[in-house]
């Protein structure tokens, strides 16, 4: 039985009440009383939904016994030990809530994309979780299995900042050729604007989408040429102070 404890995990997350997109340089406009960055991404994980698996903090975990009912080969949970920042008792919980809402042991796109459309019911999500959902499908199989869900999660929760920073760069790199271009950032911007919807609060403009994709190339493409590179993404970022705050948005959340 889960305890009250439990029950109320990730209840208090609320210190993010603005989207601050320090990536491409300014506040998207939000919407009152809706969820936090922070709570709309745990949502998004099937092991921190509303009757799944509690928090995994060290001070919730669930006794041996009940941790024992898990069932995972010991060799691929070892793998995954070296393989991310999570501990065993931590990867075994993931599990439990992984196969609680995806009983086959993988997410498909289309299941990808209703969980992801419950947290944005103002908008249209499908573009976003589109390219979310490829950023997690690492293998490139239109399916994201346990091991392609944990070994991104590592690095969003608890990854070096360069780790982190890749990890953002793969996800706006969408043809993976190791450059961004306007073209990218501009799907990419569209679909965020899509994914908040016409009603926000203040009101944006047409032109937001690329006003945030202008100020984007302005700050990062340092030679002008057209594309931000890995290296001119990772040079920016790591010496701009908001940015490097932002990294630090998931830390201790599980």
């Amino acid at each position: 039985m889960k305890s009250r404890s439990q029950d109320q995990s990730f209840s208090d997350s609320r210190e993010l009440d603005r989207s601050y997109d320090p990536l491409t340089g300014g506040n998207p406009p939000t919407r009152p009383n809706k969820k936090t960055i922070k709570q709309r991404f745990l949502k998004l994980l099937p092991c921190c939904r509303s009757g799944s698996s509690p928090s995994i903090n060290q001070s919730n975990i669930a006794d041996d016994g009940e941790l024992s009912t898990v069932c995972y080969r010991p060799e691929g949970l070892d793998r995954l030990v070296q393989q991310t920042n999570f501990s065993k008792k931590e990867l075994q919980l993931l599990y439990r809530g992984f196969k609680n809402e995806c009983p086959s042991g993988v997410v498909n796109e289309e299941t990808f994309k209703s969980i992801y459309s419950q947290f944005f019911p103002q908008g249209d999500s499908t573009m976003y979780a589109h390219f979310l959902f490829e950023a997690f499908d690492t293998h490139n199989n239109g399916a994201v299995s346990f091991e392609d869900f944990v070994l991104s999660l590592s690095i969003i929760l608890r990854g070096s900042i360069t780790d982190k920073l890749n990890w953002a760069f793969n996800l706006y790199d969408l043809n993976k050729d190791g450059c961004i271009t306007r073209e990218e950032m501009t799907d990419i911007m569209h679909s965020i604007y899509d994914m908040m919807g016409k009603y926000t609060y203040p009101s944006m403009k047409d032109s937001a989408p690329k006003d945030h994709v202008d100020s984007f190339f302005q700050k990062m493409d340092k030679n002008n040429d057209g594309v931000v590179t890995i290296e001119e993404f990772l040079e920016t970022c790591q010496k701009d102070e908001n940015i490097m705050q932002s990294m630090h948005m998931f830390d201790n959340v599980i």
